[in-house]
């Protein structure tokens, strides 16, 4: 088995906090999550997340002009520029402080950041690699109070910067003659946003309480005058200029603003004046404003509030255009489109992230993610669905190819504790704390059965049997196993014996046999037909906190307390070997943890297990951020995955940072964060730091469950930050087959030049290069695909068939594919059908490829099919005069509609032979 998975997709969560950005495009979203960023692409309805993190949960992104580059900055104030398109760092930075925003200039040749209560100005990096990517150009100081929000003009000239003081300032990015600095008042509150109008210096500027101000400015952007030395220090400057312009770029100047200016001053200068102040709450109704975005091309105004209503306004009039309320929470980011049509909003309370078209009032996008931790996975059995449930209740089913959310189910009352499958991977079943076992349709998206005890209690895990009739689920309060038919929804047993709660459930995928794990140390195993009795009690050392089957039903693994995992032979209730997984696991210390992380690391242990897709090794994880894979017949630790590298989460660390501790106790037992940046009033008279009942708290990290895909080529796991995907990484990955000094590619080419399609095949497989596969697959001419089929060896047969399930993914040989599979199928199946063991993750992986190309095939061919149907219709109805009522109209009806379906006859035999092909 191979081990070379890579973190691919982050699902689950969508976004986090910080500001929200559209591509250059205006196709695609990019969205900070916790200290990861991904980007949503609308137009082809994927998501994918870039293979890069920071140390803390990311603040705030900026985007340049031309889409290239991003500059992604943490809460600790680390920075790294990215490169979005081979979607890699380029370099690391440190701005020594907490950074609020930061934005590009829409020329690209700057970039601003507001840090504490000052601006600073950077040079943006250039095309070409330098060993400085950030030069600090120029400092601005005037703000009295934190710095909040940053606008550009059009051409580049002046910025304008927003602060908690209420004040707004206007800053020239050059040595202007009559602006070098401006500040404006008229606001009773923070700060939210700020804007020039296009192609002038006229501003907006929109505060906390709700309150707009129109600032007119008497000059236009090219009445700004460069700042001319005089006396001796032009000629200096003469002299120097040649010496100095490669400097330039590493001089650091300091623009000190003052907030009211002399009579003198003022002479000649540029001058503001407020032209109106319009306010967005009614008379006695106070909200919040708490995000705003504007679109100068269009004059669109979109502001968030935080009762999470949002408006749409036309500037500079104040016309309300729309208005709706989109979520409970507030609205913490807004972005508009290059093109105006689209605008996201984010709402960090929910981890809620919406795409919103104004003109026709719909939704692009509508994505939330688990208010509390995720619980439970589940894949489907063709791997292209995962089903997960969270402690909120919700159970959430995600397409693993497009990375969205597609139905939420949302009838269990308290949290989800395990959800799973049935073989059939259309319905889904799931136990809860509210005392129910619910099963979910996939077709009709809706509960259909319920089951519940006759004693209410608290159910801690589900299990479905490989036929799909038998649900079981354990019990957590009363230690019994209850068993119901799929089928009528009657409880056909309740099977008692364990003296403490049941852990963990597990069928056989070969027999009617049950395992169940309890925290009585033992593991009981049940067998469904024969009456229903205990077949095996299995006695362990400590208690057990997990069980699962390998695929083929020969072998039981069990995680108990220890951090022990032991391997069972189930049919003759031996045990074959055993796991210590206490120095794998690596637990962090907690901030407020009394001892060291080596000493609670004894009370840690696997929480959860699972088998890979081929039975040969194990996955394993629990509190921890690593995920343990290993071999079972060796039991030896393969390799070990860190899921997370976010010190936002608690027990990230293994040692505590000493610079908290202090003589009056540990500084994280102080709730600094609390009521700051959030735009909610504070409930309590005379209360300075924010309301004392709400808590600022470090969520732990840990790995609550994982399944490996049925196809085997990745694994998914249910943490802290999310549901993280792990794939197989392919492309710089040389594997040979039975390699020798004979192969080349060269020799290849020769071989199909003379037309040895076979030999030229098996050697391209020996190489195991995708492209070289690919050329020698599609060289085959279609009438003899039968012949070089017969012939390959059967050893080669599962490589081709592997190739081509990962080739339906990309390819647009459809056809030319399946005919390929039809013919390797139909020539080796009997073969092939006495090793199905091993090759159900290769068989699986090809269905999940076809299954997908069929419901995409079928979508489209039955849209055509009614649009056809509806032509038709027309074309008959046209000229005709209708009365009121026409004697046999409906016969008349029927007929025109066998004669619609009559002509679509030749298609629709076509569609059943193709689906049946699929099939």
């Amino acid at each position: 088995m191979k081990f070379s998975y890579r973190f691919s997709n982050l699902l689950g969560t969508v976004y986090r906090r910080g500001n929200l950005n559209f591509t250059h495009d205006g196709n695609s979203v990019i969205s900070p999550v916790g200290n990861r960023v991904t980007v949503f692409d609308l137009k082809n309805n994927k998501s994918d997340t870039l293979p890069l993190a920071t140390q803390y949960n990311i603040k705030c992104v900026g985007l340049s002009p031309d889409g290239r580059l991003a500059i992604i900055v943490d809460e600790g104030g680390s920075a790294l520029l990215v490169s979005l398109v081979c979607r890699s760092v380029l370099h690391h930075f440190h701005f020594k402080g907490s950074v609020h925003s930061v934005s590009f200039s829409p020329d690209g040749r700057r970039f601003v950041v507001t840090k504490g209560n000052l601006a600073q100005m950077y040079h943006a990096p250039g095309k070409r690699r330098e060993f400085n990517a950030f030069v600090l150009d120029k400092t601005y100081f005037g703000p009295y109070d934190e710095t909040t929000c940053i606008d550009w003009t059009d051409d580049s000239r002046c910025f304008v910067v927003g602060s908690k003081d209420m004040s707004t300032w206007v800053f020239g990015a050059e040595r202007w003659d009559n602006l070098i600095y401006y500040a404006l008042g008229g606001h009773k509150d923070t700060i939210v946003a700020c804007f020039f109008e296009s192609n002038s210096l006229d501003l907006y500027s929109l505060s906390q309480d709700g309150a707009l101000c129109v600032w007119q400015c008497d000059t236009p952007p090219e009445g700004l005058r460069l700042k001319a030395p005089s006396g001796w220090k032009a000629d200096l400057l003469r002299r120097r200029r040649e010496e100095e312009e490669e400097e330039d770029r590493d001089r650091e100047t300091t623009v000190w603003g003052k907030a009211t200016l002399s009579e003198e001053e003022k002479k000649g200068k540029v001058k503001y004046s407020r032209l109106a102040k319009y306010f967005f709450n009614k008379e006695g109704d106070f909200n919040s404003l708490t995000a705003a975005a504007y679109h100068k091309k269009i004059h669109l105004l979109v502001t968030g509030f935080a009762s999470g209503i949002f408006h749409l306004h036309e500037l500079p009039e104040f016309n309300l255009i729309h208005s709706l309320s989109i979520s409970d929470q507030s609205i913490s980011s807004i972005a508009i489109n290059s093109s105006g049509d689209w605008i996201a909003f984010g709402c960090s309370g929910l981890g809620q992230l919406l795409v919103w078209e104004w003109q026709s009032e719909s939704y692009v996008l509508k994505q939330q993610g688990h208010f509390n931790s995720m619980v439970s996975l589940a894949y489907s059995p063709d791997g292209q669905y995962i089903v997960t449930g969270g402690d909120d209740g919700k159970v959430k089913v995600w397409n693993t190819l497009s990375g969205f959310c597609f139905v939420t189910f949302t009838e269990h009352s308290s949290g989800v504790t395990g959800v799973t499958f049935t073989a059939t991977g259309y319905v889904i079943v799931t136990s809860s704390m509210d005392g129910t076992v619910r099963a979910f349709d996939l077709h009709r998206y809706r509960n259909f059965r319920t089951f519940t005890s006759p004693r209410p209690t608290q159910f801690s895990c589900v299990a479905v049997d490989s036929s799909g009739e038998i649900v079981s689920a354990g019990a957590q309060d009363s230690f019994e196993i209850f068993v119901w038919s799929m089928q009528t929804g009657r409880l056909l047993d309740v099977l008692s014996g364990h003296e403490g709660p049941v852990s963990g459930l597990c069928f056989n995928p070969m027999k009617s046999i049950l395992a169940s794990a309890s925290w009585d140390k033992t593991v009981r195993l049940w067998d469904m037909f024969d009456s229903w009795r205990t077949k095996e009690t299995l006695a362990l050392t400590s208690d057990a906190l997990a069980v699962s089957f390998r695929p083929d039903g020969a072998e039981l693994a069990v995680a108990t307390l220890n951090s022990q995992i032991t391997f069972w032979d189930p049919e003759n209730a031996v045990q074959t070997g055993s796991i210590e997984g206490r120095h794998d696991l690596k637990t962090g210390r907690k901030e407020l943890d009394k001892v060291t992380a080596k000493h609670s690391a004894k009370g840690k242990a696997f929480t959860t297990l699972c088998y890979s897709a081929d039975g040969q090794s194990i996955l394993a994880g629990g509190m921890s951020k690593f995920v343990c894979i290993y071999h079972v017949r060796e039991q030896i630790l393969m390799k070990r995955f860190e899921i997370s590298c976010n010190l936002s989460l608690d027990a990230m660390e293994e040692f505590l940072n000493r610079r908290k501790m202090t003589e009056f106790g540990n500084l994280a037992l102080i709730d600094q964060d609390a009521g700051q940046e959030d735009g909610t009033a504070i409930p309590l008279p005379g209360v300075k730091k924010g309301d004392m009942s709400s808590r600022h708290f470090k969520p732990e990290i840990r790995v609550t469950s994982l399944r490996f895909s049925p196809t085997g080529r990745c694994w998914a796991a249910t943490t802290t930050e999310g549901l993280l995907i792990y794939s197989l990484d392919t492309q710089m990955l040389f594997d040979p087959f039975e390699l020798d000094t004979s192969i080349t590619p060269g020799r290849v080419r020769e071989a199909l030049r003379q037309q040895e399609f076979t030999r030229a095949i098996l050697m391209a497989l020996r190489l195991n290069e995708d492209k070289l596969v690919q050329e020698a697959l599609e060289s085959v001419p279609r009438g003899e695909i039968e012949v070089v089929s017969s012939s390959l060896p059967e050893l080669y047969v599962e490589k081709v068939l592997e190739f081509l399930a990962s080739s339906f993914e990309v390819s647009h040989h459809v056809e030319f594919y399946l005919t390929w599979t039809q013919k390797l199928l139909m020539l080796h199946g009997q073969k092939l059908k006495s090793r199905a063991g091993q090759l159900l993750p290769v068989v699986q992986f090809l269905q999940k490829s076809i299954q997908q190309h069929l419901d995409n095939l079928s979508k489209l061919c039955d849209w055509n099919r009614y649009n056809i149907q509806y032509t038709l219709a027309v074309s008959k109805q046209r000229g005709m005069k209708r009365s009121l009522e026409l004697p046999g109209s409906e016969e008349e009806a029927e007929a025109s509609e066998d004669d619609s379906l009559y002509l679509l006859g030749a298609g629709d035999g076509d569609g059943h032979e193709g689906e049946g092909m699929l099939g």
